[in-house]
């Protein structure tokens, strides 16, 4: 049997910098997750592990798809190293048979690792070109040190001449991102650089590296930009009503009774899913006849005047068999933001809240009332039919 190549993601539950960092999301996915998918996202690699202390953190780990591995609290304090983390989950991976021949050792604080060079560094080490290889970017940057006394000191470059950009060579910098080694020898020498040392040149753009508030933020930031082209890959969709699939407002007669505005074409977007299979719920804090009216239409299933709209979401995955990571939540208000943490693809209308707005994984070009709900529906079918699920079905319905 060919060894494996499985990459092992340390995901203590402690952190200084950043409060439960691990867990924190970027692009409306937590940290250890993104790792997750980079991952599975890499063509050579053939097992995902976590090795954590921490429940949370492994219960989020399964949900995405990975392998646990229970890491005792000694190797998990701040001063235990991510070495002494990879070797004893190589080690409870022994016990359980599983014959690792490369590891890759992936770190959740890199939330943008690139698959692609992941994978150019496995088939480096595999093809015994390289004993291990690690993510890095050039840089031409002059690098100083302090001195006594704070005087500055030049490190990487004499002070006294300043070549132009194109007449140095650069120097790598480390991203933390990935280091890829042979399972054996690092079991040997203990320590992720051995032998002849490989470089793999990721893109600058991806190089960020989570240790304080600041640097989550920026991540956070860009994020939209660099997840832009992520295919929307989901079993399940699940919807707000106000100002989701109306545009947030109410006409109210002198009897007090209401009447909303919604979109036909999100009417067709429903009946595109559920002729798909995509089970979809409309979750509604207010109970209102209108929403009662309009599910019954569509023929969706419904749960309105709920106070913990998470709880009832939880439930419903439960009862329909589908994982929380597997489930896309459309929202627009404050009160959305509990299920939009809950889910694998928080998604928001264009018009959303801005909380709602930093909260999402995609951010539809429509705004509530106005196609939205269609707009993830093909989005949802798209990525399905990428994936490998049905496709988008030929006949149409009426809603």
């Amino acid at each position: 049997m060919t060894a494996s190549v499985v990459a092992v993601i340390p995901a203590r539950g402690g952190s200084k910098g950043v409060e439960r960092k691990n867990l924190r999301r970027v692009g409306g996915v937590p940290l250890v997750a993104r790792a997750i998918l980079a991952a599975q996202g890499c063509s050579e690699i053939d097992r995902v592990v976590v090795s954590t202390d921490d429940a949370e953190i492994a219960g989020v780990a399964r949900e995405w798809g990975a392998d646990v591995v229970d890491r005792p609290a000694d190797l998990a304090g701040d001063t235990a190293s991510s070495e002494s983390a990879l070797l004893h989950a190589l080690e409870e991976l022994e016990r359980r048979g599983v014959d690792v021949g490369i590891v890759a050792f992936l770190q959740a604080t890199s939330p943008f690792i690139d698959p692609t060079a992941l994978a150019e560094a496995v088939c480096t080490v595999r093809t015994r070109r390289r004993d291990t290889v690690f993510s890095a970017v050039e840089t031409y940057g002059f690098l100083w040190s302090r001195g006594r006394g704070g005087s500055a000191d030049g490190v990487n470059h004499d002070v006294g001449v300043r070549p132009r950009r194109q007449d140095r060579e650069p120097h790598y910098l480390e991203t933390g991102a990935f280091y890829v080694m042979r399972a054996k020898a690092f079991r040997a020498v203990g320590h992720r650089f051995y032998g002849s040392i490989g470089i793999a040149l990721v893109p600058e753009r991806t190089a960020i590296e989570i240790d304080t508030l600041a640097e989550l933020e920026v991540a956070q930031a860009l994020a939209p930009l660099l997840d832009a082209s992520a295919q929307i890959d989901v079993d399940a969709v699940v919807t707000d009503f106000d100002g989701v699939h109306t545009d947030d407002l109410a006409h109210v007669s002198q009897n007090g009774e209401e009447s909303v505005r919604v979109s036909r074409s999100d009417g067709m977007g429903v009946a595109l899913l559920r002729r798909a299979g995509v089970p979809q719920l409309i979750l509604s804090t207010e109970t209102n006849p209108v929403v009662s009216a309009r599910a019954s239409k569509l023929r969706v299933d419904v749960r309105q005047g709920i106070d913990d709209k998470a709880a009832a979401l939880r439930a419903w995955a439960d009862a329909v068999g589908v994982p929380l990571a597997r489930i896309a939540y459309l929202g627009n208000d404050v009160n959305d933001l509990a299920c939009l943490e809950l889910v694998g693809w928080p998604v928001a209308v264009r018009d959303a809240h801005p909380l709602v707005l930093a909260a999402a994984r995609t951010v539809l070009g429509s705004a509530g009332g106005e196609g939205a709900v269609r707009e993830l529906a093909e989005l949802v079918l798209r990525g399905r039919a990428a994936s490998g699920s049905p496709a988008l079905p030929q006949k149409q319905e009426t809603p």
